[in-house]
């Protein structure tokens, strides 16, 4: 199973070049059979641009979380202080390998209603549109 999940440009960058090797996240999917991360990259970019599997989910207090994945957090303490802020638990998805789409796919193009998610949207073959068999293939 996929799932897609919105990220600003600045990580996208870093998660593709290799220098953030930790996704963090306030909340993770109920599924436990999600294995793959489809990238969207919010604007100005908004398109889909890659994937990358999903090596483990670390679940723990943020600071404890903090201490384990400062090294390929790809953000500042400051950041991740903020973001976690009011949390009492926090999740890390520990990126394993990473594919850039060659082409960035237009995710109106090939999912029905697209609205980028505010945290993650599972990728259902029935949400999938019936269009142009190349993009369906990056997907799937």
């Amino acid at each position: 199973m996929k799932v897609l999940l919105s990220i600003n440009p600045e990580h996208v960058v870093n998660i593709f070049s290799g220098l953030k090797t930790y996704e963090f996240r306030r909340k993770v999917f109920a599924r436990k059979d999600v294995k793959t991360v489809v990238v969207y990259c919010t604007m100005p970019i908004g398109k889909i641009v890659g994937e990358f599997d999903i090596d483990c989910i670390i679940e723990d207090k943020p600071s404890d979380l903090w201490k384990e994945t400062q090294v390929g957090s790809g953000i500042t303490k400051q950041f991740f202080d903020s973001y976690f802020e009011g949390r009492h638990v926090a999740y890390a998805l520990k990126i394993g390998e990473v594919r850039a789409y060659e082409e960035h796919v237009n995710p109106s193009e090939i999912l029905d209603n697209f609205t980028p998610p505010q945290s993650y949207m599972y990728m259902d073959r029935e949400k999938l549109k019936m269009g142009d068999s190349r993009q369906l293939e990056l997907m799937w």
